[in-house]
C-alpha cells in the first residue's frame, strides 16, 4: 500500500470542493460552542464563508495572541468547543499557552506523516520527544499506535540509556529531533554498542539541514520531515520523493503577507496561515508565526495536495527603534497607503551608532514627490523619522523578510 488512504490521491478540484464544503460547517460549529468564536463571528454570515476569497475577509487569529487571551479568560482563552471534562489531556508550551487534547486515537493526526515515511504495523518506534508538559510526545505515540506500532517512550536526554535500549530492543524506527538522532548515533560509536536497527526516521522540532540529513542517510536511517505546532497538530509532513512538504488532509492553509491577513501569489514567501477543522478546538485563520511558500504543482510522489517549502523562519519581525516597537503590520499599512510601491522592506542599521530607518521599496516609476509622500508615511505610521530607498522591481529577495535589522554592536 501506497498512501495512508484515498484522500490523498484525489483531484485538488475535488479536494477544494470538499474543503469549502466543510469550512462554514466549521464556523457555525466554532460560533455555537466556543466563547470566543460566538463574539469574534458573530457579525459574520458563516455561510456565506464558503471559498478562499471568503475566508481571507476573516481577521487573523495570532499564535503570539493566545498567551493573552488565556489569561483574560483562563484556561484556553474560550477558544475550545470541548468543555474540560470531554478532554483527554492538557498541556504547556512555553509561555505558558495551554493546548487541550480530545479524546480518540491519533487526535493530532500523525499517523499521516508516520506511514509516508515508512512506518508499519509491528515496527517498534524509539520515540524521543518529550512526554513532560509539552504534548510532542503524545502526538507521536497516538500516531504509532493508529499504525499498530508499538513505542518505547524514551523521552528526551539520557543518551546512554537510549543507545543501550536500541540496541537491546532493536527498534526499526525513531521520532524526534534530528539532532538528538545524530548525538545518539555518535553516542552508540563512542559505546561500541549496535544502533543499526534504526532504518526510518520522522524528525520535527526543528530546522533539517541537507548536511545533516546527508549525515544521517550516510547512517542507513533515511530521515523524513514533519511540520506540526502544539496547537494545530500536524500541518505538512515529508514524502519520499523530498520535494517539499505536503499539507495534511484536514487542514485548510494560506500564505498570507506578514502584518497582514492577505494571500500571496503561489511561490512568494509568507507567513502559515492554518484553519483547522477540529471540534474540540477550532482554530480559525490561525497566524503560526512561521514563513514558507506555496511549491507549484503535485508532488512526484502522487500526493496531490498543496505542498509548502517547509519552514523558512519566523514572520513575526518586530524590531525596537530608539525605544519604539516597529511592526510588520505598520510597513503593510505603508505599503496599502500607497498603490505605487510593489514589494517593500524596512532596513534598520545604526551608522556612527544611531538607530536608522531605510524602507527600500520597489516602484515602476520613482519620483521625489512620492519619495516625499512615502516619508511622511514613515513619520505618521512609526512615530519615528525614515528614509525611502527606491529600487527596481525584483531587486528584493523573495524571503518574506518584511523588517531587517541589520545593526551592529560590535
Amino acid at each position: 500500500m501506497t498512501y495512508y488512504d484515498s484522500l490523498e490521491t484525489r483531484s485538488p478540484v475535488e479536494r477544494e470542493a470538499w474543503l469549502m464544503a466543510r469550512l462554514p460547517q466549521q464556523l457555525a460549529l466554532a460560533r455555537r460552542k466556543s466563547a470566543y468564536w460566538r463574539q469574534r463571528l458573530a457579525d459574520v454570515a458563516v455561510n456565506s464563508i464558503g471559498s478562499r476569497a471568503a475566508l481571507a475577509t476573516l481577521p487573523l487569529l495570532r499564535k503570539s495572541k493566545l498567551g493573552e487571551l488565556q489569561c483574560a479568560a483562563p484556561p484556553f482563552g474560550g477558544l475550545t468547543a470541548t468543555p474540560m471534562t470531554g478532554l483527554s489531556r492538557v498541556f504547556a508550551s512555553p509561555g505558558p499557552i495551554y493546548d487541550p487534547e480530545g479524546q480518540g486515537q491519533d487526535w493530532w493526526r500523525f499517523a499521516r506523516a508516520l506511514f509516508a515515511a515508512g512506518f508499519r504495523a509491528g515496527d517498534l518506534v524509539h520515540n524521543t520527544f518529550s512526554y513532560h508538559f509539552t504534548p510532542a510526545g503524545f502526538m507521536l505515540e497516538g500516531a504509532a499506535h493508529k499504525l499498530g506500532c508499538p513505542v518505547f517512550p524514551a523521552g528526551v536526554g539520557q543518551t546512554d540509556m537510549q543507545v543501550q535500549a536500541i540496541a537491546d530492543l532493536k527498534p526499526a524506527a525513531y521520532v524526534g529531533t534530528p539532532s538528538f538522532l545524530r548525538t545518539i548515533l555518535e553516542k552508540a560509536d563512542e559505546l561500541g554498542a549496535d544502533v543499526s536497527s534504526l532504518r526510518k526516521a520522522v524528525v520535527s522540532g526543528e530546522a533539517l539541514p541537507a548536511t545533516l540529513r546527508k549525515l544521517l542517510n550516510d547512517r542507513g536511517v533515511v530521515v523524513r520531515q514533519a511540520y506540526a505546532s502544539a496547537d494545530l497538530g500536524l500541518i505538512a509532513y515529508e514524502t519520499p520523493s523530498e520535494e517539499g512538504l505536503v499539507v495534511e488532509e484536514d487542514v485548510l492553509l494560506e500564505i498570507v503577507r506578514p502584518g497582514t491577513g492577505d494571500p500571496v501569489a503561489e511561490g512568494e514567501v509568507g507567513e502559515v496561515v492554518v484553519t483547522s477543522f477540529n471540534a474540540d478546538y477550532p482554530l480559525i485563520r490561525f497566524a503560526t508565526g512561521d514563513l514558507s511558500a506555496l511549491l507549484p504543482g503535485i508532488s512526484p510522489c502522487g500526493r496531490t495536495n498543496v505542498r509548502i517549502r517547509g519552514w523558512l523562519g519566523r514572520a513575526d519581525q518586530a524590531t525596537k527603534v530608539k525605544g519604539m516597537f516597529v511592526h510588520p503590520s505598520q510597513v503593510a499599512a505603508l505599503v496599502a497607503r500607497h498603490g505605487e510601491i510593489g514589494r517593500a522592506r524596512l532596513v534598520v542599521d545604526n551608522p556612527s551608532g544611531h538607530d536608522r530607518m531605510t524602507l527600500h521599496c520597489e516602484v515602476a516609476d520613482p519620483s521625489a514627490a512620492l519619495q516625499a509622500a512615502v516619508v511622511v508615511s514613515i513619520r505618521e505610521l512609526t512615530k519615528l523619522r525614515g528614509e525611502v530607498a527606491f529600487l527596481p522591481a525584483g531587486t528584493l529577495a523573495n524571503d518574506g523578510t518584511v523588517i531587517e535589522d541589520r545593526r551592529s554592536y560590535a
